[in-house]
């Protein structure tokens, strides 16, 4: 799922993916293998992190290193939040929903993220997505004219993201996915918030065997 460039001795370790327009860097921290993107114009330098996990030192020298302006969050679960207060203290401006910005009560925040919402990264654009079902507040993010889709905890491989806690069902998330982000090309990579990238033309012939399973 990577489109990195052929190997010269000289690569980035965090480069995941990038093409002639952006780079996606990838690091995976704290006790659940949160993964952590940071999106970043290749000809402005501008960035942005999704998910300010955990081990925020690691974080905060990735933000420093590759021109992080913001954090965006997919949403609100404790997992995904924990280096939010070193990040804002660092001077990031840390964005939720409006859903989710209670569960960020102990940790802060400072702007709300709308569905439809197009967030400008340098040349990069970047569109909102709501898909509650996770939490009321999940949201999903597409690079604008990129095969890129970070799903958070929505869209996994093999299946939606877990709706047994606080805040999920089952059916709402079988819809979002369903109407929201199955309706990207077949190509579209998805980058979740936890393991492996995967594809829409991977998942979405899966859909009617979730529904089946209940999960």
């Amino acid at each position: 799922m990577t489109n990195k460039p052929e190997s010269t001795g000289l690569v980035d370790p965090t480069l995941h993916w990038r093409d002639a327009s952006v780079e996606v860097h990838k690091v995976v921290v704290g006790p659940f293998d949160n993964n952590v993107f940071v999106v970043r114009c290749r000809r402005t330098g501008d960035a942005v992190l999704i998910d300010a996990a955990n081990e925020h030192e690691q974080l905060l020298q990735l933000c420093r290193r590759l021109g992080v302006k913001r954090v965006l969050e997919t949403h609100g679960h404790w997992d995904h939040i924990q280096a939010i207060p070193a990040m804002r203290e660092a001077g990031y401006e840390v964005a939720v929903t409006a859903a989710d910005a209670p569960r960020l009560k102990d940790v802060g925040y400072d702007v709300f993220i709308d569905d439809a919402e197009i967030i400008e990264v340098g040349d990069l654009r970047l569109l909102a997505i709501h898909n509650p079902g996770h939490t009321d507040g999940s949201i999903s993010f597409q690079v604008v004219d990129t095969p890129l889709l970070f799903t958070g905890d929505t869209l996994f491989p093999g299946g939606p993201g877990n709706t047994k806690l606080e805040g999920g069902d089952f059916a709402t998330i079988i819809s979002s996915i369903d109407n929201k982000l199955f309706t990207f090309p077949a190509e579209t990579i998805v980058l979740p918030g936890h393991g492996l990238d995967t594809t829409i033309g991977a998942e979405r012939p899966q859909l009617s065997q979730w529904v089946a399973r209940g999960w």
